[in-house]
């Protein structure tokens, strides 16, 4: 990446890892890469918003370098301290000897813990400003969104709220703003993060944006740490999140499932039959072969949760087991859900399924089949697929 122009005087200068393809260790699969965005703003006092994963601080310096020498800089903001956005802060520091650094007092903690330094520090909290010229940054702190350190920085002058890990999508592109690729795509990557970063902190997210609403920020940028600057789609994305934030759904449905022999399987088809002879909207997941990201994203906005499993050694097999845990910190509302599987001996499967996540969804009555099932077992998961699609077709 080269440092690209966003308006006359603020860059963009981080970097795109092209080839990442997994985020959070393991948990979170980046088909379409990542980006690890820093901005620069050229004022009286030169400042840089947040910093880059290690690995790529050379192309960040030499980012900032096409643009200003680093001794120059003044300023430093760090929006918030996991290592994809602040791995190259020590490095920073050691280029910008004369640069005061700002940000919470959680996150001046985080660095020193994992760095070992904090720079010239000082610690702000909403409410509070620093100007920098004709420039003044304005700060607002979103502790949970998603760590206890993260804040956002507002500029009046250029409109832009540079939002870190909020309206954030993993997608590495030479592209700059929202404007400039396939809507589509962009979407499916922001729900996809939404679903796999923020989803378990809708009720903080719904109530900071009800917050920074009554600041009547006028935003004609949103300048995230991940993906594209939004300037046109702002209202989308904005919406979207309103919409998420507040569990609602659209009316259709997620079978999610893993199978030992096959006989689990073979009813997740033929429940998945039975919804679509209603006419709703339904995805087959066996998640042995989906990404846990794929399906979580499908799931944040679907109304109705179907769960299967084998049973093995008196649990549900290992791979779903580790899904529902997951999900299970999404804290979700409003979801209904029934639960099916087959079994040898015990049948515990279905029960374990309903204990796990029963604290987010409601469960209908749940059954399960004893080795393969038989034809007359296989119309019964038709008639609950379809029963349970116009429960969810017709609920207002």
């Amino acid at each position: 990446m080269v440092a690209k122009i966003i308006k006359d005087g603020v860059y963009a200068v981080g970097a795109v890892d092209w080839n990442e393809r997994h985020f959070h260790g393991h948990t979170y699969v980046t088909k379409r890469g990542v980006t690890y965005n820093s901005y620069l703003i050229i004022d009286e006092k030169i400042t840089l918003i947040d910093t880059v994963r290690k690995g790529f601080e050379k192309e960040l310096l030499e980012n900032i370098r096409s643009i200003v020498d680093l001794s120059k800089i003044d300023t430093i903001v760090i929006n918030h301290i996991e290592p994809d956005h602040s791995g190259a802060f020590p490095e920073v520091l050691k280029a910008c000897p004369n640069a005061k650094v700002y940000g919470t007092e959680k996150a001046r903690e985080g660095l020193l813990k994992y760095y070992g330094v904090s720079g010239n520090w000082t610690a702000v909290k909403s409410g509070q400003s620093l100007k920098i010229g004709k420039r003044t940054l304005e700060f607002i702190d979103v502790p949970m969104i998603h760590w206890p350190d993260s804040m956002f920085t507002y500029c009046a002058y250029d409109k832009i709220l540079f939002s870190n890990d909020g309206f954030g999508q993993h997608y590495a592109t030479n592209k700059l703003f929202d404007d400039e690729v396939n809507f589509d795509v962009l979407m499916e990557e922001a729900q996809k993060y939404y679903a796999n970063i923020l989803w378990p902190f809708n009720m903080l997210v719904a109530s900071k944006l009800v917050a920074i609403s009554k600041l009547n920020l006028a935003i004609d940028f949103i300048a995230p740490s991940h993906g594209l600057v939004w300037r046109k789609y702002i209202s989308d994305i904005m919406e979207k999140y309103l919409y998420w934030s507040a569990h609602k759904c659209k009316k259709r449905i997620a079978v999610v499932y893993e199978t030992m022999w096959n006989s689990t399987e073979k009813m997740a088809r033929r429940i998945v039959e039975g919804i679509t002879s209603e006419g709703v909207e339904a995805i087959l997941f066996d998640v042995t072969k989906n990404d846990r990201t794929d399906i979580a994203s499908y799931m944040l906005d679907a109304k109705g949760w179907i769960f299967g499993s084998s049973t093995h050694d008196g649990e549900m097999l290992p791979v779903i087991a580790g899904f529902l845990h997951f999900l299970k910190g999404s804290k979700a509302k409003g979801r209904k859900s029934f639960a099916f599987g087959s079994y040898g001996w015990s049948g515990e499967a279905v029960k374990d399924i309903e204990d796990t996540i029963s604290n987010i969804t409601t469960f209908d009555p749940s059954f399960r089949v004893v080795f393969n099932p038989t034809e007359e077992e296989l119309n019964k998961c038709f008639e609950a697929g379809k029963s349970f699609a116009s429960k969810i077709k017709n609920e207002e």
